[in-house]
């Protein structure tokens, strides 16, 4: 069962957590971990490129030149697809890119990426971030005593309003609850934090 140190806002250690073998202990599968993260960057994407086909673009009603006698080649219409300001043959068109995976397959990467950061001693656990008024200043100096540098995710139980105000400020920290965060959050991040009733809501969840 893997065991890491529990701090408070001060930075310093005030004992330890034990967390659950089966969400922060488990061999992480990449492979998983990739299909995740493809499915999420396709379901972010827009999908409204469009462009005109030779039925769509304007002019080209009358044909050219008589189909035969001139020596030319045989034409149609002045907005063939080979001609300039012609149609687009094969061009994108309004569209969903958005597809899921199955639900274990979910559940896995989620477990993998949090199993790679305990490995990789980027897991932070704070007891709770105690702000009585959003304090961007508070907030940078807590990060600073627990030595975040970089990107990191801050991950708290339930809404903590304080808490999301205080830290959205911050270059590089993106604060979320913990039903909200995503695998490619904890990937894009460099240090995860989470406080104690985050923890506690990821094992509810994925245990």
């Amino acid at each position: 069962m893997p065991k890491v140190a529990l701090y408070n806002m001060r930075g310093e250690q005030i004992g330890d957590i034990d967390l659950n073998d089966g969400v922060f202990g488990i061999e992480p599968n990449e492979d998983v971990v990739y299909e995740f993260v493809k499915m999420q960057l396709a379901n972010k994407r827009v999908g409204t490129a469009c462009t005109k086909t030779r039925a769509e673009v304007s002019g080209g009603g009358k044909k050219p030149w008589r189909q035969k006698g001139t020596g030319r080649a045989r034409v149609g219409s002045t907005r063939n697809p080979i001609w300039r300001h012609g149609g687009t043959v094969f061009g994108p068109k309004p569209r969903s890119y958005e597809y899921t995976l199955p639900r274990k397959v979910r559940r896995l990467a989620m477990k993998s990426v949090l199993s790679d950061k305990v490995l990789e001693e980027r897991l932070i656990v704070v007891d709770q971030f105690d702000l009585e008024a959003p304090k961007t200043k508070v907030m940078a100096e807590a990060l600073k005593a627990l030595n975040v540098t970089g990107k990191a995710l801050l991950v708290t139980g339930g809404t903590n309003e304080n808490v999301y105000k205080s830290a959205r400020n911050i270059e590089g920290v993106r604060p979320v609850k913990a039903d909200y965060m995503s695998v490619y959050d904890i990937l894009n991040c460099r240090t995860l934090v989470l406080t104690q009733d985050a923890v506690t809501r990821i094992e509810e969840v994925f245990a």
